[in-house]
């Protein structure tokens, strides 16, 4: 098999997978669950709680190429050397890359065709956090956002690289763009009272999202739990699917999904909640809201099967870990209701 057509037979059409971060400190332990659970499309997993380095930005950090950032009072900000978070960022992520390469070999996976789901914040996200040497948001300088979105899609382009070389398996890269929606509205904050951050036309934030999609050279998708998802830009992209929280949509944005499908997109849809319900919650009560979905747009039942991974609703890491397993179960009964007889639902 050619590695294009290898890379083409990435797929998220009857899969079950974690959005990535997952509660706990340890990496090892983490892993193996994360394996054991989902057998299909496991990920890599990202533990936030244990501090600077490890939450979203700080994993950003160590996969920049020639950019460097270090905290400040405020946020994470662009410095002129590799500072001692960024040390302990990469630190973390090569102990996350040794958890998942000797959970991969007990579980006797090396050498098997299989695909590993990586994620990193996403170009947007991170000029939207990370602050400039002034202080300003990197949102404010379009300059530094196209340096941001370069260095971190080659960065991405190593990473799975390195995952590969460690696994032998196909990577899917999954960009988490949770400030999207706020960039392109124009509603994020200044740092100070004096500092505006525009608004990002639509045209230039999908050519700062191609950026970094096509710099890491592999099958990608986006991932946003926010609502007002721009469904349009989305379309737009080069991405394979697009991952969302289903308790986040509003009735306008039915017709952007409906484009998504009609254009071979696929879906990751967030079905279980991050948080224990009050009421516990069948299999069949969670699925219910795709299958509405589904059948609002007027697709058939099979499209759940054919264009469709059930996910938890965003990142596990504040639950605790008897939910979090608990919802990858429930993703995974879900899934399965969906390959076998979507119709009967």
């Amino acid at each position: 098999m050619s590695e294009h057509t290898r890379t083409q037979a990435i797929s998220l059409a009857g899969a079950v997978t974690g959005v990535g971060s997952w509660p706990g400190v340890d990496a090892r332990e983490s892993s193996t669950i994360v394996l054991g659970e989902l057998g299909r499309l496991p990920h890599l997993v990202e533990l936030p709680a244990r501090g600077l380095g490890a939450d979203m930005i700080g994993r950003a950090s160590a996969l920049l190429v020639d950019l460097q950032l270090d905290v400040s009072t405020t946020a994470y900000r662009v410095v002129s050397r590799r500072g001692s978070v960024a040390k302990r960022a990469i630190d973390l992520l090569n102990q996350d890359l040794d958890a998942i390469e000797e959970a991969w070999e007990s579980a006797g996976l090396v050498g098997a065709d299989h695909v590993v789901k990586v994620q990193s914040v996403g170009p947007l996200t991170l000029a939207a956090e990370v602050e400039l040497g002034t202080g300003h948001r990197v949102l404010t300088d379009p300059g530094a956002v196209r340096d941001f979105a370069e260095s971190l899609g080659e960065g991405l382009a190593r990473h799975a690289a390195e995952v590969t070389r460690r696994l032998g398996a196909r990577v899917l890269i999954q960009v988490d763009e949770p400030r999207l929606p706020a960039v392109l509205a124009g509603t994020l904050s200044g740092r100070t009272r004096l500092e505006t951050v525009r608004a990002v036309p639509e045209p230039e934030a999908l050519a700062t999202l191609e950026a970094t999609l096509s710099g890491s050279g592999g099958v990608t998708m986006v991932h946003c739990c926010s609502a007002g998802l721009p469904f349009d830009l989305l379309h737009r992209s080069s991405v394979l699917g697009v991952g969302l929280d289903v308790s986040q949509l509003a009735s306008a944005d039915l017709d952007g999904i409906g484009e998504l499908l009609d254009s071979g997109k696929e879906l990751a849809l967030g079905l279980v909640p991050t948080a224990a319900p009050a009421t516990p919650a069948t299999w069949r009560d969670l699925a219910k809201p795709a299958v509405t979905l589904i059948d609002r747009l007027g697709f058939a039942r099979t499209t759940l099967r054919t264009q469709v991974a059930v996910t938890p609703a965003c990142g596990l890491a504040g639950a605790g870990e008897s939910w979090s397993r608990e919802a990858l179960k429930l993703c995974a009964e879900v899934s399965s209701a969906f390959t076998d007889d979507p119709e009967s639902l």
